[in-house]
C-alpha cells in the first residue's frame, strides 16, 4: 500500500513537470535576418564649399548695430517694420500690400527664418540663370538649393515685385490693387505655388492680422495708368530677357567673371555644365576660384 502511494506521488510530480515544460514557449534570438527594423537613411552629403560660402555671407550680413545675432521679430513687429515697404511696392506695381506682407510672413517665418536672417531673403526666391549676385545654400527641393542673397530686406521686397513682373502673372496686374482675394487665387492659378490650399493660407493670414488695412483703392484713371506702365515693363522683359554676366574675349569664346559668392557648382548650373566640364574647359586641377577671375564657359 505504501509502495502504491509512493508510486502515485512520484508519477504526479513527473506529470506536473511535463506540463510546465509544455507551457514554455521558445523565442528564437533576434537576428539581422528576421528583424523588421528599417535601415538608417543614407547620409546626406553637402558641399563643404557651400558651408564656407554661407559662413562668409552670414559674416558680411551682420546687423550694422554690431550685434552678433540677427533681429528677432514677432508678427506684430514684422508687420510694423515692413508695412511701409509693402505699401510702396503696391503703389508702384499694384500688388496688394496685404498679399506681399502675408507672403513675407509665411515665407520668412515672420522674419526669423534662416534665409531672412542671414540672406535678407524674405520670399524664398531661388537663384536663376540671370542671377549674378551672392548666393546662399540650403536644402529645399534638393540638397544645397541655391537662394538669392540681398544686402538688405528692402532689396528682397523689390525683387519680389520684379519677380512677379513676368508674362505668366501679367493678368494679375489688371486686378484692383486692393483685391487681395483675386490676387490670392490668381497666384495659385498662375503657378506661383503648388499647394492647393495656398489661396486660403494667404487669405486667412490677411484676415487674422488685419493686413488688408494697408491696401488702398485706386481711381479708374490711376488704375489705367498703372496697368499700362507695368504691363509695358512686363512686355519689355519678355522681349529683352536679362542676360548672364558674359564677357566675350573672342567671337568664339564666352567668358564669365567670378563674383562674390560664386562657386564652381552654381556657375556650372547657370550655364548648363557639370563641374568637371567647367574645370576641363579651364584646365583646372581643383575647385578654387577667386573674385575677378574669368572662366571659359563655352567655346
Amino acid at each position: 500500500m505504501v509502495k502504491n502511494i509512493a508510486y502515485l506521488f512520484i508519477l504526479s510530480l513527473l506529470l506536473s513537470a511535463c506540463s510546465s515544460r509544455r507551457k514554455t514557449v521558445y523565442t528564437p534570438p533576434r537576428s539581422s535576418g528576421n528583424t523588421t527594423a528599417s535601415k538608417p537613411a543614407p547620409e546626406v552629403k553637402h558641399n563643404p564649399e557651400y558651408k564656407k560660402n554661407n559662413e562668409r555671407v552670414q559674416q558680411e550680413n551682420k546687423p550694422v548695430t554690431g550685434s552678433t545675432t540677427p533681429v528677432s521679430y514677432t508678427v506684430a513687429s514684422y508687420v510694423e517694420r515692413f508695412k511701409a515697404i509693402a505699401i510702396q511696392e503696391m503703389n508702384l506695381y499694384g500688388v496688394p500690400a496685404s498679399i506681399t506682407l502675408a507672403q513675407g510672413l509665411q515665407e520668412s517665418g515672420f522674419g526669423n527664418g534662416e534665409l531672412a536672417r542671414y540672406a535678407n531673403n524674405h520670399f524664398g526666391i531661388k537663384c536663376t540663370s540671370d542671377w549674378t549676385g551672392r548666393s546662399y545654400y540650403k536644402d529645399d527641393d534638393k540638397v544645397d538649393d541655391c537662394f538669392r542673397v540681398y544686402n538688405n530686406p528692402e532689396e528682397s521686397y523689390r525683387d519680389h515685385s520684379e519677380f512677379l513682373k513676368r508674362k505668366r502673372y501679367a493678368s494679375l496686374f489688371e486686378l484692383d490693387k486692393n483685391d487681395y482675394v483675386g490676387w490670392a487665387y490668381g497666384l495659385k492659378r498662375c503657378g506661383y505655388a503648388t499647394n492647393p490650399k495656398y489661396p486660403d493660407l494667404l487669405i486667412n493670414t490677411i484676415k487674422r492680422y488685419s493686413l488688408d488695412q494697408y491696401d488702398r483703392p485706386e481711381g479708374e484713371v490711376q488704375k489705367i495708368k498703372r496697368e499700362d506702365r507695368v504691363l509695358a515693363e512686363i512686355n519689355e522683359n519678355v522681349a529683352n530677357p536679362q542676360k548672364d554676366t558674359i564677357v566675350k574675349a573672342a567671337p568664339v569664346v564666352k567668358l564669365y567673371t567670378v563674383g562674390t559668392g560664386d562657386t564652381l557648382y552654381n556657375i556650372s548650373k547657370r550655364f548648363n555644365l557639370t563641374v568637371e566640364e567647367l574645370k576641363a574647359l579651364n584646365n583646372m586641377a581643383d575647385n578654387n576660384i577667386k573674385i575677378g577671375q574669368q572662366l571659359i564657359i563655352a567655346k
